[in-house]
């Protein structure tokens, strides 16, 4: 399935590479920090073991890293892979006293990453910018091994129509909060709208299904306003 607007010639990388040093302090602000529990909940979800490979696409600064990290005493292996170099330098910085973490410049759509070689495959706010979403599915399911877990956490859809209201009205005020912290609000008006043309809950569990994931479920977060996608490769 492409993305029309992230398949716009360089446009999802220059909205990253205008970001990448204020990232997340630009996160803490758009969701009051909230962001940061959103995450924990995917890791305590994926309830890791140790000894265990995790391949986190979209990484960013390595916030999931971290956390998949501590969770096994950092005796986990993590490869995080983002398209950004700022971005990864970024992280490499803030992780730099992690020795099990290894950072990689590459795209979902096609991983420098051997066939069945991960337990677990993450991408938090990642999935939504790729320009092929099938086949952003698809690399995920090659890397996994059999019995490797894939979880997704992104914006998804409000079901509280007053919550919804809400979130609409206060989306508005992002891109000039983006301004302000960042110094560009086109970044965050690129945000609000592929956040409005991605797909809901229900129809990212059809694509998953449909690139071979089973099992698959998802839990809302926060009324909906993001989601978290599990599929598992049996």
């Amino acid at each position: 399935m492409q993305q029309y607007l992230q398949n716009k010639k360089g446009l999802v990388q220059n909205v990253f590479d205008k970001v990448f040093d204020k990232y997340d302090l630009m996160n803490d602000f758009m969701s009051f920090g909230i962001h940061r529990l959103w995450k924990k909940d995917l890791i305590h979800w994926m309830n890791p073991g140790k000894n265990k490979t995790l391949l986190d696409v979209a990484c960013g600064t390595g916030d999931l890293a971290k956390l998949f990290q501590d969770k096994s005493n950092n005796m986990n292996f993590t490869i995080c892979v983002d398209p950004n170099e700022g971005m990864i330098s970024k992280g490499k910085e803030k992780l730099k006293k992690y020795s099990n973490i290894k950072w990689i410049i590459g795209s979902a759509e096609n991983l420098p990453v051997k066939d069945e070689s991960c337990d677990y495959y993450s991408i938090s706010f990642g999935l939504r910018n790729t320009k092929n979403i099938d086949k952003s599915l698809s690399e995920a399911y090659r890397v996994l091994k059999p019995g490797g877990r894939f979880l997704c956490l992104e914006f998804s859809k409000i079901l509280n129509s007053n919550l919804d209201f809400v979130y609409k009205n206060y989306s508005k005020l992002i891109p000039r909060i983006g301004k302000f912290v960042v110094g560009d609000e086109k970044p965050y008006e690129y945000l609000i709208k592929s956040i409005e043309e991605f797909v809901n809950q229900e129809e990212l569990i059809e694509l998953m299904e449909n690139n071979n994931f089973q099992n698959c479920n998802y839990r809302n977060l926060s009324g909906g306003i993001v989601a978290i996608h599990s599929g598992w490769k049996l």
